[in-house]
């Protein structure tokens, strides 16, 4: 995982984010048929990339001492910040034409002057349309603790065999977690252990929170989440996933 700490105006912050996502991802160098300068492809479009960069630094919570974060791992991109989706919109909204609400509107203002963002509200649409057109599983959005947008890189969609526009593919940790279920329930502690972590992070509850959502694991005691005899188990997709994440490693 790559993590550097940048700083600077708004505009600082987008352009120097991008660059460094965009210097660490496989990229192809095309012909020069067309123009003097030859055509280059990022292995994750670079206007996602973009895109998921200037919405996390536009509609951040500025009252929060959050810091954005880009995190680049050797499967997806991970961009979070401090804020939360203003009603009237929600995550199933992001995926179909909506309007803009900005957290921020004179940030918002600054930035749509300036080329950076629109004023239509379909950046996460545009998101979407180009990782499909790119063979690459539809980008995530979720809000545990803040917003998040995960986009998968090509090399995990090759690995996991996922078609374009199938959110299924799991990352290292969620694989280990998975794993950890096999041979029936256990605790969250043995869920830490496996996916490498000494204490409850962020991340962990995130992953954790995933894997819930997707429906790939189940509480055994689902009517209250915070009991101390609370502990974890694969449901029929998590075993069928599981199941393919060992015939994959078989074959490699």
């Amino acid at each position: 995982m790559f993590q550097p700490r940048i700083s600077g105006t708004v505009f600082d912050l987008v352009d120097q984010a991008v660059d460094f996502v965009l210097s660490k991802i496989n990229r192809s160098i095309g012909t020069r048929v067309e123009s003097a300068r030859a055509p280059r492809t990022y292995e994750i479009p670079e206007e996602v990339v973009t895109e998921a960069i200037v919405n996390a630094v536009a509609h951040r919570d500025y009252t929060d001492n959050g810091s954005v974060q880009v995190m680049l791992f050797a499967d997806r991109l991970e961009v979070w910040n401090p804020g939360r989706l203003p009603p009237p919109l929600t995550l199933e909204k992001l995926r179909v034409a909506h309007t803009s609400v900005p957290g921020n509107p004179l940030l918002a203002e600054s930035m749509y002057l300036a080329e950076y963002i629109e004023r239509m509200g379909t950046g996460t649409l545009d998101m979407i349309r180009r990782c499909v057109k790119a063979g690459l599983p539809e980008p995530e959005f979720a809000v545990p603790q803040g917003f998040v947008t995960t986009v998968w890189r090509a090399a995990l969609a090759r690995q996991a065999g996922v078609q374009a526009g199938v959110q299924a593919a799991l990352s290292l940790k969620e694989a280990a977690m998975l794993q950890a279920c096999a041979r029936g329930a256990v605790s969250s502690e043995a869920l830490l252990t496996a996916a490498g972590y000494s204490s409850r992070t962020t991340n962990f509850r995130r992953w954790l929170d995933r894997l819930l959502n997707e429906g790939l694991l189940e509480r055994t005691v689902p009517d209250k989440p915070r009991s101390p005899l609370q502990k974890y188990r694969l449901t029929d997709k998590g075993r069928a996933a599981l199941s393919g994440l060992k015939t994959r490693d078989t074959e490699a």
